[in-house]
């Protein structure tokens, strides 16, 4: 199965659709319109599995997925966006963004 995304005027996801493996060398077809870009669940190909609300960046042919916290800077290798610092292991814990730190969850 082929993925195809539907970006708007700002290269904003709107919508992810499925094409048949048979359907992929003819996408997209009548009656769809707009502007369709592939992507690939196992991110073989634009850096991430596209969704509603990501960025498509035509510059670095990457899904891009909103920015979580101001503070969180874009990995241009993975063009997933990460925090000031890693989250820690032993546990589960939430970002904080006012405190500016990892905070364990009760």
């Amino acid at each position: 199965m082929a993925h195809f995304a539907e970006i708007d005027e700002n290269n904003i996801v709107i919508r992810v659709l499925v094409v048949h493996d048979s359907e992929e060398n003819v996408w997209p077809v009548y009656p769809f319109t707009g502007t369709w870009v592939q992507t690939s669940y196992n991110n073989n190909i634009r850096k991430n599995f596209a969704g509603i609300g990501f960025y498509y960046d035509p510059v670095r042919d990457a899904f891009v997925p909103p920015k979580p916290y101001p503070s969180w800077t874009l990995d241009e290798t993975t063009c997933k966006w990460k925090p000031p610092t890693p989250s820690p292991k032993d546990g589960k814990y939430y970002w904080d963004e006012q405190a500016m730190s990892w905070v364990i969850f009760p």
